[in-house]
C-alpha cells in the first residue's frame, strides 16, 4: 500500500544546503500498522509530508496504492486520509456540519456525506458530539473529531502525525481502542508517528527508525530489541574490586556486547541472558567471587534507540531540528 524508495529532500537554510532526508525506503503491506519513529530532527515530518503529495521530493519516488505520487497526486488524496499534529476542525463548526463539508469536497453527494459523517462518528464513538462545537471538547474528543474527518472519505491508507500527543493515559488509550478497530473492521493501512514508545511497542506491527536522514532500524518491536539491544544482567558482588574483577570475567564471555562496572554492580549486555547468567555465575564462582543478587531486565524500544542513535526519543538527532517548507533545492521529481 505504501513504497518509498530512496526520498531525499534538501532545503536551502541562509547559504546552507540541509539534507533533511538523505536516503529514506520502505514498503508498508495492506492492513499494516507501521510507526515510524526518530529523535527530533530526524526527517519524520519531511518523510511524512513527501509521503503525503504535501511537499515533492528532491530525489526518490513514492506509491501510494500503486499511484505515483509525484505524476498522480490527485489520485494519492483520493485514497489517504491524514491527521497532522495540531487539531482540524474549524471553531465555530458543529462537528457534524464539518464532516458533511468535508466529505463534499471530496466529491460525495450531500446524501451520502451525511451518511458517512453519521458512520465515523459511530466508529469513533462520538455520536453525541455531533451537534457541538470543536471548542467546548476535551483534548481526547478532538483528536477523534481530526481522526473522523480524516476518513470520511472512506481511505485506504491513513496516516496519523502524532495522534497522541498532549493526551491523558486514559483519552490515549481511549482513542487507541477505536484506532485498533478501525483496522480490524475496515482492513485501513496505517502509518503513525508517535513519540510514546510504549505505543510502537504495543501498537505497530513494524517500525522503522530514522536518524537523520535515514533508515536506520526496520523490523517488529521484538526483532529490533532482541537484534539491537540485547538482554541485561545485573549482577551484584560483595565490593567494588569483586565487582572490577566480574565485569572483566564477564566481558569475554560470547554474545557480550558491552560491560560496566558502577560501585558493586557488574552491568552485562548480552543477547541471552537466561542461558548466560547462569553459566555466568558458574564463571564467577570459579573465581570465588561473591555475588549477593542477580537479575535480569529485558530490552526496551528506548534501549534500541539509545544504542542507535544515542539519543532518548524525543531529544534532537541533528544540528537542524527543523527545516523550513519553502522550495526544493534542483529538481523536485524523482
Amino acid at each position: 500500500m505504501i513504497r518509498a524508495v530512496g526520498l531525499r529532500r534538501t532545503f536551502k537554510v541562509g547559504k546552507e544546503t540541509v539534507e533533511a532526508v538523505r536516503d529514506v525506503g520502505f514498503d508498508v503491506a495492506a492492513g499494516e500498522l507501521l510507526a515510524l519513529l526518530g529523535p527530533n530532527g530526524a526527517g519524520k515530518s519531511t518523510t511524512l509530508r513527501m509521503l503525503t503529495t504535501l511537499l515533492p521530493p528532491t530525489a526518490g519516488s513514492v506509491h501510494i496504492a500503486g499511484f505515483d505520487a509525484a505524476r498522480e497526486p490527485g489520485r494519492v488524496r483520493e485514497v489517504i486520509g491524514y491527521v497532522g499534529q495540531k487539531s482540524a476542525s474549524g471553531e465555530n463548526h458543529r462537528i457534524r456540519d464539518e464532516l458533511v463539508t468535508q466529505g463534499r469536497c471530496f466529491g460525495l453527494s450531500a446524501q451520502k456525506a451525511r451518511h458517512r459523517a453519521d458512520e465515523v462518528l459511530d466508529i469513533l464513538g462520538i455520536g453525541d458530539l455531533a451537534t457541538r462545537v470543536p471548542g467546548t471538547l476535551s483534548g481526547g474528543q478532538r483528536r477523534r473529531v481530526d481522526i473522523a474527518l480524516g476518513l470520511i472519505h472512506h481511505p485506504r491508507v491513513l496516516f496519523l502525525d502524532e495522534p497522541t500527543t498532549g493526551l491523558d493515559p486514559h483519552s490515549r488509550a481511549a482513542l487507541w481502542d477505536r484506532i485498533q478497530l478501525l483496522r480490524r473492521e475496515h482492513g485501513i493501512t496505517i502509518l503513525l508517528t508517535t513519540h510514546y514508545l510504549d505505543e510502537a511497542d504495543r501498537m505497530a506491527d513494524r517500525i522503522v527508525i530514522v536518524d537523520r536522514g535515514r533508515v536506520i532500524a526496520d523490523g517488529t518491536a521484538g526483532a529490533l530489541k532482541a537484534d539491537l539491544a540485547g538482554d541485561l544482567m545485573h549482577i551484584t558482588t560483595s565490593d567494588t574490586d569483586a565487582a572490577r574483577a566480574a565485569a572483566d570475567l564477564a566481558g569475554g564471555m560470547p554474545g557480550v556486547s558491552r560491560v560496566t562496572a558502577e560501585g558493586r554492580t557488574v552491568n552485562v549486555r548480552i543477547a541471552d541472558a537466561d542461558t548466560a547468567l547462569p553459566a555466568c555465575l558458574r564463571l564467577l564462582d570459579r573465581a570465588a567471587l561473591t555475588v549477593t543478587r542477580a537479575d535480569v531486565r529485558r530490552p526496551s524500544l528506548d534501549d534500541v534507540f539509545i544504542n542507535l542513535t544515542g539519543h532518548r526519543l524525543g531529544e534532537s538527532g541533528d544540528a537542524y531540528a527543523t527545516v523550513p517548507t519553502d522550495e526544493p533545492i534542483g529538481d523536485t521529481h524523482a
